[in-house]
């Protein structure tokens, strides 16, 4: 029998079962990084990035399409983390775009939605970049109008689509060769094929462990309900197993879906051999168990008074708004604001100190080992009182986070200067004048920036073949702005044979950071040995603290 629509609570669990997959696969689409380095990953950040969507939706007292719209857009497009992360924020932003006015989805919708969630992303990327994660979405966009014109069956559109995308994720690694080279594919279009296989195993209604994705309070991911308090025509949410010792016949079936519709709502009834998974929203769920137990045995049997949860959410919301509240009247009484504010993200106290003493307002911590997400942007922005503010990302996977956080923001102007190292980030904050305009220091900040070469020393967590270097779990690893510089299993070593590569004869400083691993005799023989090596140059050293990272050296 053909399937031609999708209802709200269908979505909802497809949405939540994509989550769950990815945040169950995270591991794996790390393993597919092509830089074999410690930081915050690409599945880390896409998981965190759709699990904040998954909480907002979990938290719905609720469910209608507009609402489920705006909490997957509004969750993910907050919690997004690291390029991926984003990509995925605006993939769903324009999905849910499409769908938000819609009381159910089916293939054309679905067309269009797809579309708008490939036309978002690309416009989100200032340099689109073929063989990642928007390369995939665009061939399932495009699968997807071809298959609009012969099939209303989404039985057949979705394994599709599902097909089509795997097709064009292996093609990634002849788009990149980079890729191609330590033979992998691109780790962000994974990510969205186990988003989108996790859903389609939810549409299919196979049986998903939502765990990881349980909220602390609101209504449980099984039994969203599209009722309000006072339309909740039934109200308990009913589930049980069957266990018939035989197979369930698709008559059989039949009738009791169709006993279960004279006496609820929000159906799932999954027969596999003799084993049946129910759900049903009823107002006595006695009549559910006794027509059930004539097929057989039962087995976990779980009943909840969804109108008592949805009165403990309406208590928690008041709760909530009154704090909110309390909150902005605190910030009405703040002193007025300055001119010109700055946020800069950073990793290690020591790192940190050198921020602070150049009058940055707000560090947020995490930087490469957890890239902060857009909200974390957001709270740093609320927390800077001022007209203008400048956030320095100091990482080339937090940029696109911080641009999110300056479109989402109305009450302030928000410059974000694409630093990709701290060193960069330092060199910015240095050059600002306050004597000089806002647009003025922007272009000085912009420019300078250029001028600073970053150099990063650390270890490498799996194998792999990059930049034409073999590379074995537990190496030292150089890394430049370009690429992997040296490879060694010294970390000294390693250090001096990175900055051979990023000195030249127009060198004039090189900045040492050391981090928490590296003890300051350590650290006071390696600049000794720098400074002997450059006597030309001047040779600036600090205790950086950061960890992962052994150096972080600047060339300027």
């Amino acid at each position: 029998m053909a399937t031609k629509t999708i209802s709200v609570e269908m979505l909802a669990r497809m949405f939540l079962a994509g989550a769950q997959n990815i945040e169950a696969k995270k591991e794996y689409i790390n393993e597919l990084n092509v830089f074999p380095v410690p930081d915050g990953d690409t599945g880390t950040n896409m998981s965190l990035t759709i699990m904040s969507a998954a909480k907002e939706v979990t938290a719905l007292p609720a469910l209608d399409m507009t609402s489920l719209a705006k909490a997957i857009s509004s969750g993910s497009l907050r919690g997004a983390r690291g390029n991926s992360g984003v990509i995925l924020s605006q993939l769903l932003r324009g999905f849910t775009k499409a769908v938000r006015d819609e009381k159910e989805i089916d293939v054309q919708v679905l067309t269009k939605a797809v579309q708008r969630a490939k036309e978002t992303a690309y416009k989100a990327v200032m340099k689109p970049k073929e063989g990642t994660i928007l390369t995939v979405a665009r061939g399932i966009a495009e699968k997807a109008e071809e298959l609009a014109a012969q099939t209303d069956d989404l039985e057949v559109f979705l394994p599709a689509l599902i097909e089509e995308g795997d097709a064009v994720l292996a093609k990634t690694p002849e788009m990149l060769p980079v890729l191609k080279e330590a033979g992998v594919v691109d780790s962000g279009g994974q990510g969205l094929m186990e988003v989108l296989k996790g859903a389609y195993d939810a549409f299919l209604g196979k049986e998903v462990d939502y765990t990881a994705i349980q909220p602390e309070s609101g209504v449980n991911v099984q039994k969203i309900s599209a009722d309000t308090e006072a339309e909740i025509k039934f109200g308990y949410c009913t589930e049980f197993i069957i266990l018939t010792g035989r197979e369930f016949q698709e008559k059989e079936e039949r009738e009791f879906k169709a006993y279960l519709e004279s006496i609820g709502d929000s159906i799932v009834c999954v027969a596999d051999d003799d084993v049946v998974k129910v759900h049903v929203h009823t107002n006595d769920p006695g009549l559910a168990i006794q027509k059930a137990l004539t097929f057989g045995q039962l087995s976990r049997i779980k009943i909840d008074n969804m109108r008592e949860e949805h009165e403990e959410k309406l208590i928690r919301d008041a709760e909530k708004l009154a704090r909110t509240q309390k909150e902005q009247e605190k910030k009405e009484k703040k002193e007025p604001r300055k001119a010109v504010g700055f946020i800069a993200v950073s990793i290690g106290d020591g790192m940190n100190e050198i921020f602070r003493e150049l009058g940055v307002d707000y560090i947020i911590e995490g930087g490469q080992t957890m890239n902060p997400s857009t909200d974390d942007m957001l709270t740093a922005i609320d927390h800077v009182n001022a007209n203008t503010i400048f956030i320095l990302p100091n990482n080339k996977n937090i940029v696109m986070a911080a641009s999110q956080a300056q479109s989402l923001t109305k009450d302030k102007d928000i410059i974000v200067i694409p630093t990709k190292t701290v060193p960069q980030g330092i060199t910015a904050v240095i050059n600002y004048n306050p004597e000089e305009d806002v647009d003025t220091n922007e272009e000085t900040m912009l420019e300078e920036i250029k001028h600073v070469k970053t150099g990063q020393v650390t270890y490498a967590v799996r194998d792999t073949r990059i930049d034409d270097k073999e590379i074995h779990e537990g190496d030292i690893m150089g890394i430049g702005d370009a690429g992997i510089l040296a490879v060694g299993d010294s970390v000294s070593g390693v250090a001096e044979e990175m900055l051979a590569e990023l000195t030249d004869e127009d060198s004039e400083l090189i900045s040492i950071y050391y981090g928490e691993d590296v003890s300051d005799e350590e650290a006071e023989a390696f600049v000794a040995k720098v400074e002997a090596a450059y006597p030309e140059v001047d040779v600036d050293a600090h205790r950086g603290g950061q960890p992962i990272y052994y150096y972080v050296v600047a060339v300027e």
